[in-house]
């Protein structure tokens, strides 16, 4: 078993062949299918070196583990936490993201429909606290409807973004989560989520053969909604038990 202080994803990035931004835009996959993993950092360190034989490295600024920050937004009363708690068909995600090493911030709007995913997303100075009339009017514009939503939860992490040298897709895994609201601060570092994005499901892919290979199924976790709960305890929570008590088993 490799100990916490023996993580070391840098190193074996560096077996990776690279690639950058500029040549990503040929697998930006905005209209996509996603399929989520949770696993133990220490097995993810062990199985990591086995994924340079059909992937390349995003590499920015001369890194390859890039640093996220994000600010989510809901309703006052949690509705789109909710929507998702209740699995609705189509829901939404509101969230401010900087991509910190690109020095980048987008408003980013994800909607879950027919077990597609489509995003959309502009750019925007900075984080806002109070979204500006522009954010405003693009957020209603992209759900047509008008929604009054507000900051609920700070997230930061630390992402891997792999590109198939063979398939259209792409494979991240974020890594050290920590999520904070005001004085309330909670960190998972001892898990991996992994997020494979392609154009239809396909479980050939050397990824998806190893999680099977290693009895490690699917899990469609969320990062807001794990954080959610993890902060405001007085949040619904039924259908999220399962969740948690993964993490904690992960331990």
């Amino acid at each position: 078993m490799i100990k916490e202080s023996e993580y070391h994803e840098e190193t074996i990035l560096q077996n990776f062949e690279p690639i950058t931004l500029e040549e990503m835009d040929a697998v930006k996959l905005m209209n996509r299918t996603d399929t989520k993993f949770v696993l133990n950092r220490a097995f993810f360190n062990q199985i990591l070196p086995k994924l340079a034989e059909s992937y390349r490295v995003l590499e920015i600024a001369n890194r390859r583990l890039s640093s996220y920050r994000t600010l989510y937004y809901d309703t006052e009363g949690f509705q789109l936490f909710m929507d998702h708690h209740n699995e609705k068909g189509d829901r939404y995600k509101i969230r401010i993201r900087n991509y910190v090493e690109s020095k980048l911030y987008f408003l980013e709007i994800k909607r879950k429909f027919k077990g597609r995913t489509d995003k959309k997303r502009t750019k925007v100075k900075d984080f806002e606290l109070e979204l500006t009339n522009e954010s405003i009017k693009y957020i209603n514009k992209v759900i047509g409807d008008e929604v009054k939503v507000v900051p609920k939860l700070w997230n930061s992490f630390e992402r891997i973004t792999l590109v198939n040298t063979k398939e259209v897709e792409r494979l991240t895994l974020d890594l050290n989560l920590t999520f904070e609201w005001k004085d309330k601060k909670k960190a998972f570092d001892h898990i991996v989520v992994a997020e494979l994005k392609q154009e239809n499901v396909n479980r050939k892919s050397l990824f998806y053969t190893l999680m099977k290979e290693n009895g490690i199924r699917p899990n469609s976790i969320s990062k807001y909604c794990v954080g959610g709960i993890t902060l405001n305890p007085g949040l619904k929570a039924n259908n999220f038990k399962d969740k948690i008590l993964l993490i904690d088993k992960l331990k």
